[in-house]
């Protein structure tokens, strides 16, 4: 058996889900004995046998996988419950196994997964996948590349802005339907009273508080995923600002954006003009705009 076959054989197994005690299954999904296949490739030692040997990448495997999606999606464990939420994963792991060599990416297709499967979800659908959506685009604004920012004295004005300018590659735009942005940031400050409240009080607290969502009629909420020295934030925007930013996202020039902006709103043209510029001065300021390529690639060279 060669490396690469071998580390195929071995993948199959770890990555084939454990029994309901959390143990190695016995069997192959081809009827064979899993202790005779074992023996194939894992030698037993003066301790343990073959199967046993497995079992433990087996099952080392799939706590790892689950122990890092109870950490990055905190607010959809609570909405779902411990018990649900887990077997979420094992089910959402078996169709999107992982495929990467960093468990950051191991979330990367929960979204859309839970769109497909909303079984997992019940009746609190929506807000799951509000909550999905928003804790991935977190990881993906924590680690993803920023470029030279456009700076405030670049620009006078709107007159003098570029045609074209492109958001930083760290930001994400995300459409909700409920203040799961509020939740989140509720769920977390109670997990940073722990040492000074009980858990039956945290738990009852937070029950309270997504019962207390749930019940909200969906409504649009539109918010900006950010980064500021290396912290990440939520900035709720007006829906002309989404739209403006999302074409800008798109590729397309300032005043396509501000034609979207315009659609979205029902302004006067003296207020619009006032919201726009507002907007772009706010956008600036807090660097959501790349440098245009000229003057990235002076900031690179220096």
């Amino acid at each position: 058996m060669n490396l690469q076959t071998l580390q195929r054989t071995m993948a199959r197994v770890v990555m084939r889900p454990l029994t309901a005690s959390d143990r190695m299954q016995r069997f192959t999904p081809t009827g064979q004995s899993m202790q005779g296949y074992a023996t194939r490739f894992i030698k037993p030692n003066d301790r343990l046998t073959s199967f046993q040997r497995l079992q433990i990448y087996n099952q080392q495997y799939w706590w790892r996988v689950i122990s890092s999606l109870m950490d990055d999606f905190v607010g959809l464990r609570a909405v779902l419950g411990d018990k649900r939420f887990e077997a979420m994963c094992k089910a959402y792991m078996l169709d999107c196994p992982s495929r990467s060599y960093t468990l950051r990416d191991l979330g990367s297709n929960l979204e859309t997964w839970l769109r497909r499967h909303p079984q997992w979800a019940g009746r609190k659908k929506i807000l799951a996948v509000d909550l999905a959506s928003l804790e991935w685009a977190e990881i993906e604004a924590f680690d993803e590349r920023s470029e030279p920012a456009f700076l405030p004295e670049h620009v006078s004005g709107l007159a003098r802005l570029p045609a074209h300018l492109r958001l930083q590659p760290y930001i994400r735009l995300l459409h909700l339907r409920y203040p799961v942005d509020e939740l989140l940031i509720d769920l977390r400050e109670d997990g940073d009273e722990t040492d000074v409240a009980s858990n039956a009080v945290l738990e009852r607290r937070k029950r309270k508080r997504i019962r207390k969502i749930a019940t909200l009629r969906p409504q649009p909420i539109f918010l900006a995923v950010h980064r500021v020295d290396n912290s990440v934030y939520f900035r709720r925007l007006e829906a002309g600002e989404f739209a403006a930013l999302q074409t800008l996202r798109e590729g397309k020039t300032v005043q396509q954006a501000i034609r979207s902006a315009v659609r979205e709103t029902r302004n006067s043209a003296e207020e619009m003009a006032s919201a726009v510029e507002r907007w772009f001065r706010n956008w600036t300021a807090l660097g959501w705009f790349c440098a245009p390529e000229k003057e990235s690639s002076k900031a690179g060279g220096r």
